[in-house]
């Protein structure tokens, strides 16, 4: 069914490329998978043609979100769910040429486009331009992305006026929930940015990050999953130990930068 879905996609004259990403791109899925489907088109397919489509193969259909990427969000006849995003390759290789090709860091989340295009599995290329983009970025590591990412994210962390430890603890003392778990979310996305930016690895997105970074980093900080887990247990309910739960993430990441060699100028 997806296979058929997915021919019939690729007859449309806007779409140059079918890329698939997330779990089903590689190996660790299973029959429950979503699926996270990546359209390279050359103009916008009518949301008439896409329903069209979409309904011969779905029993629910959302059409045109655009919350983050644009994209249409559906549930398969089967009951696994599938979105459809819709991408200018020019203007996302534009994107992350950015971060590889010019090493611009960013607050969180630097790599995360470079990894979709790395991983993805390329279902249909009509002129081989995504084979060719996958090839362009297939490069190793910058060592000038990596301290980039590290010197603005470690700022972010700790040591400057707006940095993201010192948010929190204004939040803490005033009680302020909402506000707390805003800005840890954005601490935590600074700090896993450092984590994999270390290993030269590229960031895999939001979701099983401590296992990730388990399973795939050989340089992490000491007690980082007790550390993190304390920061959980606490910011919403003592104050002290939120303060010194966020001093030992701090305190730890440096010195696993300190004792690596990889030198960040705070």
């Amino acid at each position: 069914m997806v296979n058929k879905l997915f021919s019939e996609l690729s007859k449309l004259p806007e779409v140059q490329a079918i890329a698939l990403g997330g779990s089903r791109a590689g190996t660790a899925f299973d029959e429950k998978s979503d699926y996270d489907v990546y359209l390279y088109c050359t103009g916008n397919v009518e949301e008439n043609v896409r329903k069209s489509i979409f309904e011969k193969y779905c029993k629910y259909i959302e059409i045109g979100n655009h919350f983050w990427e644009y994209e249409d969000n559906c549930t398969l006849n089967n009951g696994i769910d599938i979105d459809i995003l819709y991408r200018n390759l020019e203007d996302f290789c534009n994107d992350v040429a950015s971060v590889v090709e010019d090493c611009n860091s960013r607050n969180g989340y630097t790599t995360c486009m470079w990894h979709n295009l790395k991983t993805c599995k390329i279902i249909y290329d009509e002129k081989g331009n995504l084979e060719k983009a996958k090839e362009r970025f297939n490069v190793e590591y910058p060592q000038k992305l990596r301290q980039s990412i590290i010197e603005r994210n470690m700022k972010l962390l700790s040591g400057s006026m707006p940095a993201y430890d010192m948010q929190i603890k204004k939040a803490v003392n005033r009680n302020d929930y909402v506000s707390i778990n805003h800005r840890v979310s954005a601490f935590l996305e600074s700090y896993f940015d450092i984590i994999f930016a270390m290993n030269k690895l590229t960031h895999p997105g939001e979701k099983r990050l401590v296992q990730l970074c388990k399973r795939d980093c050989k340089i992490l900080p000491d007690n980082f999953e007790s550390n993190l887990n304390a920061l959980f247990k606490n910011m919403f309910t003592d104050t002290d130990n939120v303060e010194k739960a966020l001093q030992n993430i701090v305190t730890e990441i440096s010195r696993c930068l300190e004792r690596n060699n990889i030198i960040f100028q705070g």
